[in-house]
């Protein structure tokens, strides 16, 4: 009304009012929005709950050894059929052998290792394994055998030690130290804080991309699984944690069926057999000096890599 003042006093005093007013309403806000995340994420917990897809497992074979001979015999897998992803597949490695899978992406090189380790069922042919059919092997005996190292590794919040058993307490601590001290990680794990005690944190932040590949490989050595599996383990990596890995790499398929991914070729050079494949087909096959002689796909591979001016 006119005529009427606002001392200072009112003046303070609304504003702190006004302030009261609405903090309140951005709690509910905030509130409204933690609650919509957790819808999202329940929604999605939900989704795993009532997914009805399982991998059957009535095989009752359990050797107490698998040597590691593994036979693919025209094999056909789509994860929609019938989009095959995999195309009338035959090849062979023997025991021991390591064999090298290479092919631009989407050409099935992570789908073998997936149905090799019954994640997904193939459609049609058959996968032996020393001669006996995957199917026929008891599920968690088949899995112990194979050891998979991925391009991402995943470390835990957690004791380095704890990070490389997973928590197993069968393994015992000298153990871990001979695995590590075998990919050479031991002295540089010794000069952390605390040692194989120094706590990593999740997705292991406070190491590099190649100590945290390393300690993967440990992981995979401590287990001694009869076949190794290496998925694009050398990545996204610099060259010095590359020599590292290397001879680790060395190491582990030491007098065991190893399978490798990789598209920097430098690093299968050594394999047994190379197979070279496109749109889920086998299209050459052989040792690198074989594959470079046919001056085919890999060859063309091969020179963009190590000479530019050639590939293009």
């Amino acid at each position: 009304m006119a005529g009427q003042s606002l001392d200072a006093g009112m003046l303070v005093a609304f504003i702190l009012f006004l302030n009261q007013i609405f903090r309140p309403l951005r709690m509910i806000a905030d509130k409204f929005n933690v609650l919509q995340m957790g819808m999202v994420a329940a929604e999605r917990v939900f989704k795993i709950l009532d997914n009805e897809d399982i991998t059957i497992d009535q095989g009752q074979y359990a050797p107490a050894q698998i040597q590691g001979a593994i036979e693919f015999k025209n094999v056909q897998f789509a994860y929609q059929a019938p989009n095959w992803i995999l195309n009338e597949l035959n090849f062979t490695v023997a025991a021991g052998e390591t064999v090298a899978l290479v092919g631009p992406t989407g050409s099935g090189k992570t789908s073998i290792i997936s149905i090799l380790n019954r994640l997904y069922p193939y459609q049609a042919g058959q996968i032996l394994l020393d001669g006996v059919l995957i199917e026929d092997y008891a599920l968690d005996r088949l899995r112990a055998s194979i050891g998979v190292v991925l391009q991402d590794v995943f470390l835990f919040s957690g004791s380095v030690y704890d990070n490389i058993t997973l928590r197993n307490p069968s393994i015992r601590p000298e153990q871990v130290e001979e695995a590590a001290k075998m990919i050479g990680m031991h002295d540089f794990i010794m000069q952390l804080p605390g040692g194989y005690q120094y706590h990593v944190m999740e997705r292991g932040a406070t190491l590099s991309l190649g100590q945290r590949q390393l300690l993967s490989f440990i992981r995979a050595l401590l287990y001694n699984p009869s076949i190794l599996i290496l998925d694009e383990a050398t990545s996204s990596i610099d060259t010095e944690s590359e020599q590292l890995i290397e001879k680790a790499i060395e190491t582990l398929i030491q007098g065991r069926t190893s399978i490798v991914i990789a598209h920097r070729l430098s690093t299968i050079r050594k394999a047994d057999q190379i197979l070279v494949l496109e749109q889920g087909k086998i299209i050459e096959k052989g040792t690198h000096q074989h594959l470079m002689e046919q001056g085919g796909f890999y060859k063309a591979l091969n020179e963009m890599q190590f000479d530019p001016k050639k590939g293009a």
